[in-house]
């Protein structure tokens, strides 16, 4: 029976798409510009497979006969978050950007929340989601007000202390924001932001979770399921697509509980697609502007690629691939605007160092093909990468 895998590593952008100057991303380029900041990549599995054959990358040279496909992905999308890129993966574009709020919420999403929710509201503001709960962890504390914030993306962030105001009634106040936030405020994604600690020492939990809207279908998982495969959601996935064409959603806490929880999947599925989201990239390392940790989570997940490998069957299809940018090298803490990176690796071939430039959606397409899905109708875009 036929099996694919897509692992999104969050924010590990390839390089300034051709619009990136009018996001202000102009020299943005998350990879490459983490490599030279380290003095050369160490990714040894990553390079076998072929990652140096994608771009120019310092301590990751080309390989000629690499198994995998590699190469760059173009987004249609207008943004560079999460959930536009997500989706374009599987082939839902954005054409309109969704909303941002660089100078907070306005009065008719702010006043119905804090009625709905019988809580005022402090900062309502694009900041860090570390810095204003140091900058107002306390008042809300003191207060029992939510934190809200943005930043520059399509997003409605909720923070509150667990001990202060209860997970439940913070997840019950951002399924109110979403209520709320419909039509010219449908901003992406609300996300509940836990926190716990003192006063000067508080730290973000793993009890974040994310409120999205619905991506539009049809779309390549929506077909996927048609042609009667399962779809199972790892990490952050389930949320990003609001349940939607996720039939088992495994949320997970980090990267580890993430790896693990795919090449188990990858062990005991007979059919259908392993969709999984590995965040710790982007939320711990990318918009703290740290690449030498940046590396090391890279680092982290290559000492791991060799159990997923093994985890495979012949004929298994394997993409890794990202959705947009977060360069921890540049002034910016926000998301930049980049291409995807691609791998892809199919059980029991060898690509022989094989490039591949296309688009975001050519991920879906890809994996729609592998799995005997209808083609797409108009409207639809991407193109296989291989097929079985």
């Amino acid at each position: 029976m036929p099996r694919a895998c897509v692992i999104v590593l969050d924010a590990v952008g390839a390089g300034e798409l051709p619009d990136a100057a009018s996001y202000g991303d102009e020299g943005s380029n998350t990879i490459g510009n983490v490599a030279r900041a380290v003095g050369g990549l160490d990714l040894p599995a990553l390079e076998a497979l072929g990652l140096g054959n994608a771009l120019p990358l310092e301590g990751c040279p080309p390989q000629p006969g690499a198994p995998a496909i590699a190469g760059r992905l173009i987004e249609r999308s207008k943004g560079k978050d999460t959930t536009t890129g997500h989706w374009e993966l599987v082939g839902v574009v954005t054409p309109t950007a969704m909303p941002t709020y660089p100078h907070g919420f306005p009065h008719d999403v702010i006043d119905p929340f804090m009625n709905r929710t019988a809580r005022g509201v402090l900062g309502n503001k694009a900041a860090s989601g570390t810095d204003i709960i140091d900058e107002l962890g306390e008042e809300h504390q003191q207060t029992g007000k939510w934190i809200v914030y943005t930043s520059a993306d399509s997003v409605f962030q909720i923070a509150a202390h667990e001990e202060t105001i209860p997970l439940e009634e913070l997840y019950e106040g951002c399924r109110v924001a979403r209520e709320l936030l419909t039509g010219k405020h449908a901003v992406g994604r609300v996300i509940a932001r836990p926190f716990v600690g003192e006063p000067g020492e508080y730290e973000r939990t793993p009890n974040r979770h994310d409120f999205s809207l619905e991506p539009k279908r049809p779309n390549y998982l929506s077909l996927v399921r048609a042609a009667g495969h399962k779809v199972y959601g790892v990490g952050k996935i389930g949320d990003i697509f609001a349940g939607c064409d996720v039939d088992e959603s495994s949320p997970t806490k980090s990267n580890v509980e993430g790896i693990n929880t795919t090449i188990e999947l990858l062990r005991t599925i007979e059919s259908g697609l392993v969709f999984t989201n590995l965040v710790e990239t982007d939320m711990l390392w990318g918009h703290r502007n740290d690449p030498v940790n940046f590396h090391r989570c890279l680092q982290d997940f290559d000492r791991r690629l060799g159990d997923i490998l093994e985890a495979l069957r012949p004929g298994d299809l394997l993409i890794l691939t990202s959705d947009h940018g977060c360069d921890p090298t540049t002034p910016s803490t926000d998301h930049s605007r980049e291409h995807a990176l691609l791998l892809a690796y199919a059980a029991g071939r060898n690509a022989a160092g094989q490039v591949h430039e296309g688009e975001f959606a050519d991920v879906g397409a890809t994996v729609n093909a592998w799995l005997g899905g209808k083609s797409p109708g108009r409207g639809i875009p991407g193109t296989p990468i291989l097929t079985p």
